[in-house]
């Protein structure tokens, strides 16, 4: 039977997403198992680009083994060992991982998280290498920054670790992100702040207490921004103040689930802030840093 043009082209765009799916899942388990086992080396006749656009796929798979275990420890070994992928290479993963950001971005409880989360986290690894070799250029790096803030911030999926799904992690995946991409010379005075304006909104919004140690994650990115010699020292006291100035009236009648959420993550992650900087090296600016800190948690 002969099929019209038109009939043929309703026909392949009606099998083509099936047909891209088959593609981009072509090895099955053992094949990615079986790179890790071999000390992550690329196969033999295989382009470690086209596998890396092709493992990126499982960044949203529900196995944890698939997304983590494999998915992710091979790009990480990938992207920080040299000669693997070049430059066009990675910078088409950071096109590719920061469009994922925004699949399915406003839901939550959803398996759409586990993308947008884990590419987060591979787009650290990238920001990882670019402050080392840079390759993003300053286009890419700008529009990265400015993505993960946005990310941070829009973000609704709060779980950490989940006994089925394993780590979800999103706020503390794009911490990590955030504190790469906090170590580039490209980094502006008005991008240090909109670091810490996305992370002071991401304290005061969640509805609940982070168990999993995202305040810890947040507090690092901080670090690296007001380790930074170009940041203002009396703009962080300011932010400072801002945080404190949210809890005044935590003990108000009547007490709220959300008020104690913001004050207790407020807390953790000053405290896990005020131990980062103690591990720092010592400076005057580093002391007055952990001072201010201080003062704050000796009034709670």
């Amino acid at each position: 039977m002969r099929f019209s043009r038109t009939a043929r082209a309703a026909l392949f765009f009606s099998l083509f997403p099936a047909l891209l799916t088959a593609q981009a899942t072509q090895h099955d388990r053992d094949f990615w198992r079986a790179i890790a086992h071999d000390h992550y080396a690329v196969p033999t006749n295989q382009s470690a680009a086209t596998l890396a656009h092709e493992i990126s796929q499982l960044l949203g798979s529900p196995d944890p083994e698939l997304r983590d275990d494999l998915a992710y420890s091979i790009l990480e070994h990938w992207i920080y060992r040299p000669n693997i992928l070049q430059t066009p290479d990675l910078q088409a993963l950071a096109d590719e991982w920061r469009a994922n950001l925004k699949i399915g971005i406003g839901e939550s409880g959803t398996n759409s998280t586990l993308k947008r989360s884990f590419s987060a986290l591979c787009l650290s690894l990238l920001a990882e290498r670019e402050a080392k070799q840079p390759f993003l250029g300053e286009t890419r790096y700008h529009q990265l920054l400015t993505d993960a803030v946005t990310y941070l911030q829009s973000e609704r999926d709060l779980r950490g670790y989940d006994g089925t799904l394993g780590w979800i992690h999103a706020n503390a995946h794009t911490a990590d992100l955030l504190q790469a991409l906090a170590r580039s010379p490209m980094l502006t005075k008005e991008e240090e702040n909109s670091i810490l304006a996305a992370i002071a909104t991401r304290l005061s919004t969640a509805p609940q207490v982070y168990t999993q140690g995202e305040q810890d994650r947040m507090a690092a990115a901080v670090l690296a921004v007001i380790r930074r010699l170009d940041y203002d020292a009396a703009s962080f006291e300011g932010w400072l103040t801002r945080l404190q100035d949210e809890d005044k009236q935590v003990w108000a009648n009547p007490i709220t689930l959300e008020t104690l959420a913001r004050y207790q993550n407020h807390t953790y992650f000053l405290q896990g802030l005020a131990v980062r900087l103690s591990l720092e090296q010592e400076s005057s600016r580093v002391t007055d840093f952990k001072q201010k800190v201080l003062g704050i948690l000796r009034t709670r």
